[in-house]
């Protein structure tokens, strides 16, 4: 069946960068639109960005801070997160779009402290 798993997660200071990845298996993801969301406590999960074959697109309060990439050899999507902030403290979730189905993984939790 398919599956993605996070990973990369972790505690960073403020100005910080961390890149998270996203492994699918199951499924040949470079297929399909895959992307990152986050849900912070007491929040409706939002977009973060998201990758097709050719293009991406990213939320207004993450442009030019973070950077979706794909690696259609390791069926592995990333997010490069540069000059991080505490309100970007959040579970990060992945997810890939095939047809009527979204799959998602288990998340992976960024926190921005000092």
């Amino acid at each position: 069946q398919v599956q993605l798993v996070e990973s990369g997660g972790g505690l960073v200071q403020p100005g910080g960068s961390l890149k998270l990845s996203c492994a699918a298996s199951g499924i040949a993801s470079r297929f399909y639109t895959m992307g990152w969301y986050r849900q912070a406590p007491g929040k409706q999960r939002e977009r973060v960005a998201t990758i097709t074959a050719s293009t991406t697109n990213y939320a207004d309060s993450v442009k030019g801070r973070f950077t979706i990439s794909r690696d259609n050899a390791k069926n592995t999507v990333y997010l490069q997160m540069n000059s991080l902030k505490p309100e970007d403290t959040a579970v990060y979730y992945c997810n890939l779009l095939r047809t009527l189905t979204t799959y998602w993984g288990q998340g992976t939790q960024v926190t921005v402290s000092s």
